[in-house]
């Protein structure tokens, strides 16, 4: 199934909306950004060679990214951002300044 930004923006707020609580303030939704980028690294250096403590899982990158998004969308959420909108302008922004950085394959 595919998803836009704005499909998924929705779907969270849906979510949250069941809620009295809502959204969690900025700094809060920064913690748990910063969990989740944690969660990441470890999954990362399990696969890279980092033996995982005895009982303790290998990780799902897939799951832990998807954990990220999602608490990246609650932030845009509440904070009123359109993330797609600041998507698209930040590939303009790599696109233009990045296209000369790195050597291109060459067509096949």
């Amino acid at each position: 199934m595919s998803l836009t930004f704005k499909e998924a923006s929705e779907r969270v707020d849906r979510f949250i909306g069941q809620f009295k609580e809502g959204y969690f303030p900025p700094l809060l939704n920064l913690a748990r950004m910063t969990e989740e980028v944690g969660e990441i690294a470890r999954v990362i250096s399990h696969q890279n060679g980092k033996k995982p403590k005895p009982g303790e899982e290998v990780g799902d990158l897939e799951m832990e990214l998807a954990d990220l998004m999602f608490v990246i969308i609650c932030m845009a959420n509440g904070q009123g951002l359109d993330l797609e909108k600041g998507f698209n302008r930040m590939m303009d922004k790599v696109e233009g300044r990045d296209q000369d950085r790195w050597t291109k394959k060459e067509n096949s």
